[in-house]
């Protein structure tokens, strides 16, 4: 197969990250028919099918491997600029994979000191931990905090830690609910607070008590930050990580249910690729992970 031209690489990158080829041509500073012409010539020369016009649109997976061509070469095009003294180099974008816990507790604080020291902005995607994976298997992003210890092909896994969820809700809903305690008939009825149907932290500290998980009437809240809300304002009882939930638990806004935690190790996982920048990233986020997270 002939060499892959790369500004035709960084089209379809352009168009899979804004979802439309109207959008991709804003951005490239051309117009919808250019980027169209871009992704046929691309796909001829490939002689593949490399993206699928749906709304929005999506790669094959043989634009996968395209796209992640395109990273790679942005990555590695930052890092030769910067190492021959290019300190004024054009701001990289890194997209990252991350669930929306980790997101709300200690994900972002290491991002803020990444980026005063080098040219790059960060494009997150939120998703649960067990998902995460999968957007950097696709080329979607180049490293993920995912609880998957199996590395995904062409990529290197650090532990990061445990991130510990705890049962908890208001004093009030305590009085109002388990009145006798956390048994099994009093969970079965007492409302809790799920983040999306995905969800299964829940599920699975209620099974260890011998709950049907089905069961309980749930609200859904998916964000992180809301859903923490939505357990201090009494709505219901939910898992929430120590990190988010101490500051109430001190000040007896929140209680325990129990003592039996669930825990979720996660990983990082990054491209395997010799790249200053992005091992600058790990270096940053597993330091921090580590000083948080319980190991």
């Amino acid at each position: 197969m002939p060499r892959i031209p790369v500004d035709l690489a960084e089209t379809l990158a352009a168009v899979i990250d804004e979802g439309t080829l109207d959008a991709a041509a804003r951005r490239l500073h051309v117009t919808p028919s250019a980027v169209s012409q871009r992704i046929k010539a691309l796909e001829q020369h490939v002689g593949r099918v490399l993206l699928v016009r749906s709304k929005p649109v999506r790669p094959t997976d043989a634009g996968r491997a395209v796209v992640r061509l395109a990273r790679q070469f942005a990555l590695l095009e930052h890092d030769a600029v910067r190492e021959l003294g290019g300190e004024q180099a054009a701001v990289t974008s890194v997209p990252l994979a991350v669930n929306a816990d980790s997101l709300a507790t200690w994900f972002l604080p290491p991002l803020a000191r990444l980026s005063r020291r080098h040219p790059v902005v960060f494009d997150l995607h939120r998703d649960d931990q067990d998902f995460t994976a999968g957007l950097l298997e696709s080329g979607t992003v180049m490293a993920a905090v995912t609880s998957q210890g199996a590395p995904v092909a062409g990529c290197a896994v650090t532990a990061l830690g445990t991130l510990r969820y705890e049962p908890v809700a208001t004093p009030g809903f305590v009085a109002r609910w388990f009145p006798g305690g956390a048994d099994v008939g009093a969970l079965a009825a007492a409302p809790l607070v799920d983040f999306d149907r995905r969800d299964d932290i829940q599920r699975a500290w209620l099974g260890r008590r011998g709950v049907d998980p089905g069961e309980p009437p749930r609200h859904y809240v998916p964000a992180s930050h809301d859903f923490a809300s939505a357990v201090t304002l009494g709505l219901g009882w939910a898992m929430l990580p120590r990190l988010q939930s101490q500051r109430a638990l001190d000040a007896g806004e929140l209680v325990l249910l129990g003592d039996d935690a669930v825990d979720v190790p996660l990983y990082w996982q990054q491209w395997n690729l010799r790249s200053p920048l992005l091992d600058a990233i790990a270096d940053e986020l597993v330091g921090e992970a580590r000083r948080v997270l319980v190991s």
